[in-house]
């Protein structure tokens, strides 16, 4: 047996024992239930020994499943470090790395960063796929890919977080929105503005303001367009619609050409968010290869991006 198969077969079985279920193990990877049971099947007869005792109700670990656990385990972590060890020694790393990614965020700053480090590594070869929908971003493809970039709260614990970059939030609106609407002055004025809007999977701490060192809740009560998707909220903010409230990696480019106007900015850049930009793996999985790419992705993204860096230097010129 080649030591990925072995690798995804022991990382199958210690997803049973976890879970409890082929079920729920099969949910963490690209395969059915059945598939799972099959892959335990194989294993148990090639060694010759029964690892789970399975009922209609449950799946359940049996002694010598139990002690097969703790070898499974060494046995995984001896492989990534070997493998993590014959990567640091080779001159040159080889191999693919696979990556989803938000489109927004990758077509922006992943896409060009992702060039420099294969310049920078001529060996390796990087699969990235951009999605919209915010399940995949749950890591729902892991094991299917290496890594899954996250923006936002996180949620799974079972996940492997390494933060790359903080997310701080504008208030925005085209000159000619303001022109027409009069400018706010502070958030508890948006009200009487025009906005637009996440209609559903909303961010948590969009349109959230301390006031008496409390969050609360300030944003325009007639909503012109609600959207799904968050270019399409810029092109509409773009468009002298209303105000909006988007993340600083997506309207930095066009609040430093004076296409959108940040509101409530007298002191700055607001404080970032406790959520941040993320880059997600399961660590049984994680080989050196992602482990370089990580490390390049929090040395161009952080801890200030260089998107904020320039609107730093804007905000405190005004």
């Amino acid at each position: 047996m080649n030591p990925d198969a072995l690798t995804h077969q022991l990382v199958i079985f210690l997803d049973v024992l976890e879970t409890g279920s082929f079920s729920a193990a099969a949910r963490r990877h690209p395969l059915t239930p059945s598939a799972v049971a099959r892959r335990i099947d194989a294993l148990e007869q090639s060694l010759g020994s029964c690892l789970f005792s399975r009922t209609t109700h449950a799946v359940r670990v049996t002694p010598a499943g139990t002690a097969f656990a703790e070898r499974a385990k060494r046995i995984l972590n001896e492989l990534n470090l070997a493998r993590a060890e014959a990567v640091s020694l080779s001159s040159e790393p080889e191999g693919l790395i696979r990556i989803d990614a938000p489109s927004p965020f990758g077509r922006r700053h992943l896409a060009p960063a992702i060039a420099d480090f294969l310049l920078a590594y001529p060996g390796l070869d990087v699969q990235l796929r951009l999605i919209d929908s915010f399940v995949d971003l749950h890591g729902a493809h892991l094991g299917e890919v290496d890594v899954v970039l996250r923006i936002g709260p996180l949620q799974d614990t079972r996940l492997v977080a390494t933060a790359l970059s903080p997310l701080v939030r504008i208030v925005c609106a085209s000159p000619d929105y303001l022109e027409q609407h009069g400018v706010p002055r502070k958030p508890s004025e948006l009200i009487e503005h025009d906005g637009l809007d996440w209609d559903s999977l909303a961010p948590p701490y969009a349109w959230r303001f301390e006031q008496d060192g409390k969050l609360n809740i300030f944003k325009p009560q007639r909503m012109r367009m609600t959207a799904n998707n968050a270019e399409t909220l810029l092109f509409s903010a773009l468009s002298g619609l209303g105000i909006a409230h988007l993340p600083t990696w997506l309207i930095s480019e066009h609040l430093l050409r004076g296409e959108l106007v940040p509101l409530f900015c007298d002191g700055g850049l607001p404080a970032p968010e406790p959520s941040g930009i993320y880059a997600l793996r399961l660590d049984r999985e994680t080989g050196s290869r992602s482990k370089l790419l990580l490390e390049f992705l929090k040395s161009r993204f952080g801890p200030v991006p260089p998107w904020d860096i320039a609107l730093h230097s804007s905000l405190n010129h005004h």
